[in-house]
């Protein structure tokens, strides 16, 4: 088995270098393609890429486990995934497109000034190094138990295999390859989450309907928490889910870069609408696979991964099944599946923290300033090698949920970025630029420790919105940051 997953492994490493060498022999080359993809990409492909690129190897495990312990009550969050992208399309893009811009922080320097620019920028690398390596980490960490680990090879030979692979196919193409390779990782990921689904209802001799009917009766299939102390309140799990898209997507360098290679504001603006109406579409799939996947255990009496308490893993239901128990043809699209989950994801966060460092920590963008290719590559095997050094180190310190972690940190870096561009969008005041750095620093620390003690001082526990208390912190100190009076 071990054997048949690496071969299939190798085939679609193959091909996405030949989506690599398809797309690198027509129209602009070097730096225009790298970082803007000539502007050209069509709408409909980037719309359907961007799939891959928000479902990641976290998300590609975690929706279908989640259904055991919180039904799908992650629908909510997906609602407001599309009020999110409406505000995007309707707020953020028409910003973007009117200044002309490769790396969305350089409006921070034409709104406030350099060092604000420099500080969001620098906000999103640690944001987006850390977030997305871990993700990728995942990635590294399930095919290691599951496939490499039982095979003898160490955790790290995986990990240098898998950057290698991403820094390889987008190092001369860039943008303008990983807008047409998401598209192929995003075909692969459905289509390991519709065959697996197809299996399991071949298996129980059972119709989807008919699978949703016995998992509604069974309570799995909720999606409406109606208790507004829960942590899945519907009304806080909306809201959540709208500003995760707006600080996570149109405050990310990584997903709006892909957006600005449409060829039009208009053309951006139908691909930010239709990915989010394909969003719902992908995320039911992948509730329904949950709810397969329960089915199946439950009708095969097997005893699903458990940590040391004895409590149900959720991210380990998918992989346990797929390939322990399924096996063959199954488990093959299950690695193809999360291998294409972490490169869409890896690939175009890899391409962005080389935009934003180039544009807005070297002056790309600057007025007599020609940014060269030799720069622009090695400041790419810069970003590769971080992102490869943060996957081995953070394996001794792997004790907690990874989906916790990555939200933890969004929640953290995100928060300035918010109040930051709230001030920017919704007012007309100036601020003194060199005090932008120390809101930016100081907000996230006060919100630590005010997650810290909420529970005691207030009976409060905070989650993801703690970004919005961050944004909100950031908003009220850069209204007293006014300039000073010559």
């Amino acid at each position: 088995m071990e054997s048949t997953i690496l071969v299939c492994f190798a085939l679609y490493t193959v091909l996405l270098f030949l989506v690599m060498w398809l797309t690198g022999r027509r129209g602009v080359k070097g730096n225009e393609a790298f970082f803007r993809a000539g502007r050209k990409s069509p709408w409909p492909v980037v719309a359907y890429g961007m799939i891959g690129a928000s479902l990641s190897g976290v998300t590609f495990m975690s929706v279908p486990g989640d259904v055991l312990a919180n039904k799908w009550f992650y629908m909510p969050m997906v609602l407001g995934y599309v009020l999110g992208y409406a505000t995007i399309a309707l707020v953020l893009l028409p910003l973007y497109y009117k200044l002309n811009l490769t790396s969305i922080y350089s409006y921070l320097e034409q709104r406030f000034g350099f060092r604000s620019e420099k500080t969001g920028a620098l906000f999103f690398i640690v944001s987006r190094l850390l977030g997305s390596a871990l993700r990728m980490y995942l990635v590294v960490f399930v095919l290691y138990e599951f496939i490499f680990g039982p095979m003898g090879i160490p955790f790290w030979v995986p990990a240098v295999v898998f950057i290698a692979i991403i820094l390889l196919y987008t190092f001369t193409g860039g943008l303008k390859t990983v807008v047409w390779t998401d598209m192929l990782q995003t075909t692969f990921l459905i289509l390991a989450a519709v065959a697996t689904v197809v299996v399991i209802l071949n298996s129980l001799d059972i119709s989807l309907p008919d699978l949703l009917k016995v998992s509604s009766d069974q309570g799995y299939t909720e999606m409406f928490n109606t208790d507004p102390m829960a942590p899945k309140f519907w009304v806080k799990q909306l809201l959540a889910g709208m500003f995760i898209t707006i600080t996570m997507t149109g405050l990310d360098q990584d997903m709006m870069q892909k957006n600005l290679t449409c060829k039009t504001l208009r053309d951006a603006q139908k691909n930010v609408m239709t990915s989010s109406l394909l969003f719902i579409i992908v995320n039911i799939i992948f509730l329904c696979l949950g709810a397969a996947l329960i089915a199946y255990a439950n009708e095969s009496g097997i005893v699903l991964p458990a940590d040391a308490e004895g409590h149900v893993v959720g991210d380990k239901i998918f992989p346990f099944i797929a390939i322990k128990e399924l096996g063959g043809f199954i488990a093959v699209a299950f690695v193809l599946g999360l291998v294409a989950a972490g490169y869409s994801s890896a690939d175009g966060t890899l391409t962005a923290l080389t935009t934003t460092f180039c544009y807005n920590f070297l002056g790309f963008d600057k007025e007599g300033v020609k940014g060269s290719e030799k720069v622009r590559r090695i400041v790419h095997v810069g970003f590769a090698f971080l992102y490869l050094l943060v996957i081995i180190a953070f394996r001794p310190f792997h004790d907690d949920s990874l989906i916790n972690i990555i939200f933890d940190i969004a929640g953290f870096t995100y928060g300035p970025l918010l109040g930051l561009y709230a001030f920017g969008l919704f007012t007309k005041r100036k601020v003194e630029d060199r005090w932008v750095p120390w809101i930016a620093v100081f907000s996230p620390v006060f919100c630590y420790f005010v997650r810290l003690f909420s529970p005691t001082w207030f009976g409060y526990t905070f989650g993801f919105e703690i970004l919005l208390l961050n944004g909100l912190v950031t908003f009220l100190l850069l209204l007293l940051a006014r300039p000073r009076k010559d």
